[in-house]
């Protein structure tokens, strides 16, 4: 679902990301760990066809970038600590505003279905300046799932949100992954990313270090995994 194959970034003289190979099968959901630039946040914009790759090769569903940009973003659903929404609309209205944007067919009945799954559908009506930090994230994934797009990427979804909110952030990231979507997610919370991902690949200095899934992991955890990575 996602390839990626010798992938070059550069900024002037800068090299952000080196020569990086990744897959992503249907259906995994792969959380994407390093340090402070590492460069996560450039491939996942790279990905969102946001950015153009210096050198490589890279496709989402099947169409390339940066050449078939409308094409992968008519099939991918992104969400960052930005949650892009606008705050004098209601949540309802937020979400009818992207749905005309993808030409979503019955609008009304998938607003409703989203509003429910994120767990809004009592604050419809209200204005998006008067929600939490939480909500607003729960409404942003929302606005990700509408268009029922096959891939998601997180990038660092739960950034100043409290261990409430995170908590319901998750069930709702589990809900989106137990639907057969194919997720990417950054992070730096590795107890969170180990109890969410299928599969970790860790990325230090523009270059993907290490991947293993959990049963890779055997008896050890992700932190020990990713300290070994760092240090090898």
């Amino acid at each position: 679902m996602i390839k990626v194959r010798g992938l070059v970034k550069r900024f002037g003289l800068k090299t952000v990301l080196s020569d990086v190979d990744l897959d992503v099968q249907p259906g995994e959901f792969v959380a994407l760990l390093g340090p402070n630039g590492a460069g996560k946040t450039t491939f996942l914009r790279i990905l969102a066809s946001l950015s153009h790759p210096s050198m490589g090769e890279v496709s989402v569903a099947g169409h390339r970038l940066p050449h078939q940009a409308a094409a992968v973003r008519a099939r991918l659903g992104v969400v960052s600590h930005v949650p892009l929404l606008y705050g004098d609309l209601t949540a309802e209205e937020n979400l009818q505003f992207y749905g005309r944007l993808y030409s979503i067919g019955d609008l009304s009945r998938r607003v409703s279905e989203v509003l429910a799954m994120i767990g809004l559908e009592a604050r419809r009506r209200d204005l998006v300046r008067t929600f939490s930090r939480g909500m607003q994230q729960r409404l942003a994934i929302g606005r990700a799932v509408l268009h029922d797009p096959d891939v998601m990427l997180f990038d660092e979804p739960h950034t100043g949100l409290d261990q409430d909110a995170s908590a319901m952030l998750d069930g709702v990231l589990r809900s989106v992954a137990a639907q057969g979507r194919t997720v990417l997610m950054t992070s730096h919370d590795l107890a969170r990313s180990e109890a969410l991902a299928t599969r970790f690949d860790i990325l230090s200095r523009g270059v993907i270090v290490a991947s293993g899934t959990k049963k890779d992991l055997g008896r050890s955890n992700l932190l020990s995994f990713y300290k070994q990575a760092l240090a090898d």
